[in-house]
């Protein structure tokens, strides 16, 4: 199990984290909270934990409208923006993140920060009870089938990712959110003592908590995003000298 270490820099004073904002077109108020936020936070450095996007499907999709608006977001922002592919947006690739100033980080990576030596994770992979999920996970992060996947036109790839997603959703409306594997404690526990990390943050799994794994480890949980449809929520981990807390987002009926 290989991760690259990262050290903050010291002039940072303050770091947020998020993940799953399944972001489309859709979805307009879910984006227009992540364009506030990266336009209002005192974060020094924002770290993008995997399905930031509904689906991605290939680098040269960046140029059609809903892509390119959220590329010319992401460019603006004028801060360090960290990501990490997650199990929705895996074929972002180094020209979106050239044009958007994104830096491709793997998965897991190690943070260094404000005294604290964090893991980071999209959470997929630790999911091992999913063992469907795992075989397809395994399939489509082959270098083969990424190769033949965008070898097909683009039209071909969005009505492929369409009916993957509308699988996805059904299967998840046939059972109860608390039903949905979770990571493994067992997984989450040797990925720190393997790496020399207190906690483990990550996303994917849309169950928001602090987990206490013993021996002072921790296992740290982001929210996923919703501001178009149902209950609003949104929010993001925020690491600085005081050490990791949650914030609600003021569009989610809180102020950050």
């Amino acid at each position: 199990m290989k991760s690259e270490e990262l050290k903050a820099p010291p002039s940072w004073r303050a770091i947020d984290f998020l993940s799953d904002l399944h972001l489309a077109p859709e979805l307009p108020a879910t984006l227009d909270a992540l364009r506030q936020h990266l336009r209002q936070s005192p974060a020094d450095a924002f770290f993008l934990l995997g399905d930031i996007f509904e689906v991605w499907i290939g680098d040269d999709a960046r140029f059609d409208a809903f892509e390119a608006e959220c590329l010319t977001l992401l460019k603006s922002v004028g801060k360090p923006l960290f990501f990490m592919a997650g199990n929705r947006d895996f074929l972002l690739g180094p020209a979106m993140a050239r044009d958007a100033g994104l830096t491709l980080l793997p998965d897991p990576c190690v943070l260094e920060a404000f005294g604290h030596r964090l893991l980071l994770s999209h959470g997929d992979a630790l999911c091992l009870a999913d063992t469907g999920y795992q075989r397809f996970r395994a399939q489509v992060r082959s270098a083969a089938w990424q190769q033949d996947f965008l070898a097909k036109p683009l039209a071909e790839r969005r009505a492929i990712a369409r009916g993957l997603r509308d699988a996805s959703q059904a299967a998840q409306r046939e059972m109860a959110q608390e039903d949905w594997a979770d990571v493994a404690p067992d997984a989450a526990r040797d990925a720190l003592q393997h790496h020399r990390c207190q906690v483990l943050l990550h996303g994917h799994t849309h169950r928001p908590a602090v987990h206490e794994l013993g021996d002072g480890l921790q296992r740290w949980v982001l929210s996923d995003w919703e501001l178009d449809h149902g209950q609003p929520r949104a929010d993001v981990i925020r690491l600085d000298a005081q050490g990791l807390r949650r914030l609600v987002l003021a569009a989610a009926g809180q102020p950050d």
